[in-house]
Formats: C-alpha cells, sequence, structure tokens
C-alpha cells in the first residue's frame, strides 16, 4: 500500500507523523511529574521502553486511521520475517467525534423529536403524558441498559467460545461480562482468550469499531435501545396507565429487545450475516430495520389490541391537537436520524457517507410523494402528510441504508411514500384496529418493506463487507451477486419472520400477563379527563 503513494503523498504523511511526534512529546513535558519532595521516595522501576517503529509502519497505522480498517499486529513491509505491534491502540479522534456527535442526534430524536412528534398528534388533555413517558422510557432503559443491557446484545457469550482459543461461537444471548460494565461481581478475566475487551472503557471493542471507544459505542446504541420502545407509544397513546407502560417496558426489553438486537447486530448473532461469518442466517440490517421499527410497531400493534380501542372510537373527534408540535417533532427526527442511519457506520467513513446520502434521497422522496398521494385521492396535500412521509422513507431507508446506490435509496423512496400510506389510509379503516399514531402503518409496514427491500438492492460495490474479503466470506457475497441470483431477500425473509415472531409473541404475553394483574387501562372516568391530568396531575396548556 505504502509504495502505491505518490511522493508527494508519502513526504507529507511522514510531516504529519514527525508532527504528531513533536506534539506528544511536547505534551508530555508539559503534563510531567511535579517536583519530588524533600525526602525523596525510593526510585520506582523503570516502565519498559516504548517500542521503536520504523516510519513505513508508522505511515501503516495512519493509513489504517483514514479507511477505518484494523492496525497492527502485522508484518514489517520492508522484511516480512519481521512481526511489529502498533502504539495506535486507543480511539481514534475523528471517528470517535463522529460517533459522540450521532449520539447526541439519535438521543434528541427520542428527547424532544419523538416526545413533540407524538404529542402534537394526541388530543390536548394527553400530550403531557406522551412527554412524561418518553422521558420515563429514556431513564428505565439507561438503567438496564448499564445494569446488564449492553453486555446482552453486545457482549459475546462466553460460554459459546472455543476453549482452546477463545474464537467466539455463535449464541442467541450475551452474557453477564459486561454488566455494569464489566465492573460487576459477574466480571471474569479471560485473559488473552477473550475475544473481546474486558471491560466497557475506551478502549475500542474490534468486533464493532477499530478507532471507537466502547463507551461511546454503548452510549450510542442506548440511544437506539431507548427510542425503539418509546416508538410503541404511537400505538397505545392516550389510553394505558403510566404505571402499566412502564412496567410493560421493563419486561419488554428483556423478551423482545435484547435477544432481537443481539442476534442480528451482535458479532456472534444467528442473524448478523455480515459480521459472523457463521451465522446459520446471513441477514443484514444495517440501523434497525427490524431491531427498532418491526419490533416496535408489530408489539405496538399487538398491544392495541389487547387494550383496545379508546373510548368514543369511531364517534369522537380525534383529530391532532397541535399539527405544529408534530412538524417540529418531525423535522427533529430527519435531523436527527443522519446520527442514527450515518453513524451506524461507526466511523466517519465512505460508507457512512453513503448512508447519509441515502437516507437524505429517501426520505425526501417519501415526503413528498406521500402528500402528493393524498392530494390526488383526497383533494388536499397535509402538513401531517409531510411529516409521516418524511419518517415512513427514514424508517424504509434505514436497514439498506449503508448498503444500497443512490438510485437504491431512490427506489426505496417510492416504496416509503406509497405502501405505508396505503396502510395506514385504507388497510386501518379496513380492519378497524386502533393504532392510535399509526406505529404499525408505519414502522411495522416501513421496517418490514426495508428489510425486504435491502435483499433486492444490496449492492457490493457500496459497501466492502459485502464482498468475499468481508467477515460474511464468499458466501455473503454470492447472495449480493446479480449473477448468482442475488439470493439475499431470502435471508431477508428469515430474519423478517424472526423479528415479527418475537415482537408478536413476547408482547402478547407481558400485555396479558399485566392486563390480568396491574391492569393496563385507566377508569373511563380518568381517560375522559386525559391522562395529563389522572397520571401526573398536571396540564399541558392553561389558557
Amino acid at each position: 500500500m505504502i509504495k502505491r503513494l505518490s511522493t508527494i503523498t508519502r513526504w507529507s504523511v511522514c510531516g504529519l507523523v514527525l508532527a504528531f511526534g513533536a506534539i506528544q512529546a511536547d505534551a508530555q513535558a508539559t503534563n510531567a511529574a511535579p517536583a519530588a519532595p524533600a525526602v525523596a521516595a525510593p526510585a520506582a522501576a523503570a516502565a519498559p521502553a516504548a517500542p521503536k517503529l520504523t516510519t513505513e509502519q508508522r505511515l501503516i497505522d495512519i493509513e489504517s486511521y483514514l479507511n477505518n480498517s484494523s492496525t497492527g499486529p502485522g508484518v514489517d513491509p520492508t522484511d516480512s520475517t519481521k512481526k511489529w505491534t502498533s502504539i495506535a491502540g486507543g480511539p481514534g479522534p475523528g471517528h470517535n467525534a463522529w460517533m459522540m456527535t450521532s449520539t447526541a442526534l439519535v438521543l434528541m430524536m427520542t428527547l424532544p423529536g419523538l416526545a413533540l412528534f407524538y404529542g402534537g398528534l394526541v388530543r390536548r388533555k394527553n400530550v403531557l403524558s406522551v412527554c412524561a413517558q418518553c422521558f420515563a422510557i429514556t431513564g428505565l432503559v439507561t438503567i438496564l441498559w448499564w445494569l446488564c443491557g449492553f453486555g446482552l446484545v453486545f457482549g459475546i457469550n462466553h460460554g459459546y467460545c472455543d476453549p482452546k482459543t477463545g474464537a467466539a461461537g455463535t449464541s442467541p444471548i450475551g452474557d453477564l461480562q459486561y454488566a455494569a460494565f464489566g465492573f460487576s461481581p459477574f466480571h471474569h478475566d479471560y485473559g488473552a482468550n477473550d475475544p473481546q475487551p474486558s471491560v466497557v472503557n475506551s478502549t475500542p471493542n474490534g468486533g464493532y469499531g477499530y478507532w471507537m471507544s466502547q463507551n461511546v459505542y454503548a452510549c450510542f446504541q442506548l440511544t437506539f435501545a431507548i427510542i425503539t420502545p418509546a416508538l410503541i407509544i404511537g400505538g397505545i397513546a392516550e389510553r394505558m396507565k403510566f404505571s402499566a407502560l412502564v412496567t410493560f417496558i421493563g419486561c419488554w426489553m428483556f423478551i423482545v429487545y435484547f435477544p432481537l438486537a443481539h442476534n442480528v447486530w451482535g458479532v456472534d448473532g444467528y442473524f448478523n450475516g455480515v459480521w459472523n461469518a457463521n451465522a446459520p442466517v446471513k441477514a443484514m440490517d444495517f440501523a434497525g430495520g427490524t431491531v427498532v421499527h418491526m419490533s416496535s410497531g408489530w408489539s405496538g400493534l399487538t398491544l392495541a389490541l389487547i387494550l383496545g380501542k379508546r373510548l368514543g372510537w369511531g364517534k369522537t373527534n380525534f383529530s391532532p391537537h397541535s399539527t405544529v408540535l408534530t412538524f417540529i417533532g418531525a423535522s427533529l427526527l430527519w435531523v436527527g436520524w443522519y446520527g442514527f442511519n450515518a453513524g451506524s457506520a461507526c466511523a466517519a467513513d465512505v460508507v457512512a457517507a453513503n448512508a447519509f446520502t441515502t437516507t437524505t434521497l429517501a426520505t425526501a422522496t417519501a415526503s413528498f410523494v406521500w402528500p402528493t398521494m393524498e392530494y390526488f385521492l383526497r383533494g388536499k396535500a397535509t402538513v401531517v402528510g409531510f411529516c409521516s412521509g418524511a419518517v415512513a422513507g427514514l424508517v424504509v431507508i434505514t436497514p439498506a441504508c449503508g448498503y444500497v446506490t443512490p438510485a437504491g435509496g431512490m427506489i426505496i423512496g417510492l416504496i416509503a411514500g406509497t405502501i405505508p400510506f396505503l396502510a395506514t389510509s385504507y388497510l386501518k379503516p379496513l380492519l378497524g384496529y386502533d393504532d392510535a399514531l399509526d406505529v404499525f402503518g408505519v414502522h411495522a409496514i416501513g421496517g418490514t418493506c426495508g428489510a425486504l427491500a435491502t435483499g433486492f438492492l444490496a449492492d457490493a460495490s457500496i459497501n466492502g463487507n459485502l464482498t468475499s474479503s468481508g467477515a460474511g466470506g464468499q458466501k455473503l457475497a454470492d447472495l449480493c451477486d446479480w449473477s448468482k441470483g442475488h439470493l439475499l431477500y431470502i435471508e431477508q425473509l428469515k430474519v423478517v419472520a424472526f423479528a415479527l415472531a418475537l415482537s408478536v409473541i413476547g408482547t402478547a404475553i407481558i400485555g396479558f400477563a399485566l392486563k390480568y394483574t396491574l391492569g393496563l387501562r385507566p377508569t373511563p372516568e380518568q381517560e375522559e379527563a386525559g391522562l395529563d391530568l389522572s397520571d401526573h396531575g398536571e396540564e399541558g396548556y392553561i389558557l
């Protein structure tokens, strides 16, 4: 690789190496230890000297950082008999900065984005209940994530590892090695045979990102774990007790979200065809079409059916009380979704750039197609239609954004602007279910469409992980090859079925258990007065 660099590039990078070295030396001098006290302490043993790397080896480290690839240990390009170990073992500042920014953007999607989007769609007497539910879910899920959730989803299950080599196997769920981020009685030191970092700290976990601190990744994925159950609110808005909802979400995370996310995204998951070479199902989900949108959408519908319809359904006006709030919320969701989709590349690299582009194209297209459908079928293009179209576009492109071309993004935008529109406008009245804010029509239907579209539109020229040199190997490359039938859609059907079954069955078990114990609904009088007053003793507006 080094020999391919032009002379100017080689000497420019050499200059960067010397500059970084000078800065590091100056920082070490600036942060030197204070002067020794009058009575000198016994001299400490001298630290081992840092490895002396050649300029060529340092250049390899810099190229690895720029290309978002792994660092040494490697082979000295000037002498194949010499092995060397990289000194660039920490996170890369640029990639880490992008991931921290993405984390903040995705958190903004829930607080305040989703709270405002849903809050504007409900009646004024329930606006605060939506805000409180989003805030409560944020706090509860964060506690569960630190306690054990991150390890159950993204931790390798050591019980399935090769006892001799430590190589990860394929497991249905992670273990408790990362409970309390690795600082708990469940932590065990597996030594050199551990395929992942021992604790969750600033050290990168190469299974998910070469230049990203694992604690940053844990926070990034936390924001996904927050917004997923928050989306369920859209199915049961205005008619579920606050205490029942919080209890439901706590149970749902363990029964549905943690197992689903591990199997689709975990490096040893059964459905992670991109990163698990031994995955029985070679499926893919770039940013959450199945994990986030299908799970929340199908769970929202299931719970809505268990709860029953809102009082006055079909007789009372349930129009949005503030389309302006919904517009602001949808706009924040669009902006935050760049962190959601492009951030899922786990680096500021070419894959992130493609995800950013396809997200923009699909969302803008769907936001135009949806109200256009309204105009020709109903005579008016509504602001709620623009907002719904944008969200549908974001949902459908989510599983595909890092795998499809810009043209594929445009196709997905057309799909997102039509199929979810038909589901919310015609399927919902036809079947008569009370999906209050259309979480099923937009997220369940949209997420399913996106997962299946990925099976037809994924292109190895966009993402090198889909080639034979990627972790998925030749089998995944063949699935994405049109000359060999492009049979990836079959694998996508399998993960769609898994996500649907787990979401519906898990939600039904929890929902019925709570219905006949704690109770799910407020009294008719409380529901008529509004959940703002009955659950929180407050009003959103005092005019």
